[in-house]
């Protein structure tokens, strides 16, 4: 007997906000209103933090306060439409402990990184979540769960081949990080039909922050994923000729 789907399921790909596509929450919004998800899960790199990177920085760009406040205004508006996210822990999203571990500095010194996306200080420097913002939202570094008789596994990024993830994982796999692989594939064993997904992103390729694609013939492939009624599905958003969203829900 297989037991019945645990409800819809969204993952959200790679946003790295503040430079995320301009059409991605209005596009989520309506996979919402369509699907009306159970669940929902981000695949991590919810935020850039380009000015903090490892490699160059592009100095037409924001600072790395400026770029900050910009990424945290779009995920409050992300928290208002998805208010309970279970998300998995990233590279990008992980830069200011990072950084900090690179520099010597302890990670007690930091804020919880709910708290740096959705708190103020007030005028003692405590650190205060108006109206309990960001309540819900949390931060693992894997997710594994049943998806009706399927066990799957969600990561931000491992190899490239969704295949090879989910032959080595054993179960169904979900990720995010390779902005320009968008595909679900199959693997059979003995005991089990699996499958894997990588979803893509949501960016916006024009941002400098996304100049190093330039050099590269593959191109990032904007969209989502998710489970619908216990199957895979990719969500593409479709563009037109100027690069905004056409309206058209997958």
């Amino acid at each position: 007997m297989f037991a019945k789907p645990t409800g819809n399921i969204l993952f959200i790909s790679d946003l790295h906000c503040p430079y995320q596509h301009a059409d991605a929450l209005l596009f989520l919004a309506a996979l919402k209103k369509k699907y009306n998800f159970s669940r929902i899960i981000g695949l991590g790199d919810e935020l850039d933090m380009h000015a903090m990177s490892f490699h160059d920085k592009d100095p037409d760009l924001d600072s790395a306060g400026r770029e900050l406040q910009r990424g945290r205004e779009v995920l409050w508006e992300l928290w208002r439409l998805f208010p309970i996210i279970d998300w998995v822990h990233s590279n990008h999203g992980s830069m200011a402990y990072r950084k900090a571990l690179h520099h010597g500095v302890p990670r007690h010194l930091l804020l919880e990184y709910r708290d740096a996306i959705f708190a103020e200080k007030d005028k003692h420097g405590h650190a205060v979540r108006p109206s309990n913002r960001g309540t819900g939202w949390t931060w693992q570094h894997t997710l594994t769960f049943d998806v009706g008789s399927v066990r799957c596994k969600v990561h931000h990024g491992m190899s490239v081949s969704t295949r090879r993830n989910v032959e080595q994982s054993g179960m169904s796999f979900v990720q995010g990080h390779h902005h320009g692989t968008f595909e679900i594939v199959y693997h059979g064993t003995p005991d089990a039909l699996n499958w894997g997904i990588t979803a893509g992103c949501l960016i916006d390729d024009e941002a400098l922050a996304f100049s190093y694609n330039k050099n590269t013939i593959k191109r990032p492939i904007i969209g989502c994923a998710g489970v619908i009624e216990g199957q895979p599905r990719l969500f593409p958003m479709l563009l037109n000729d100027k690069g905004r969203w056409t309206g058209a829900v997958p």
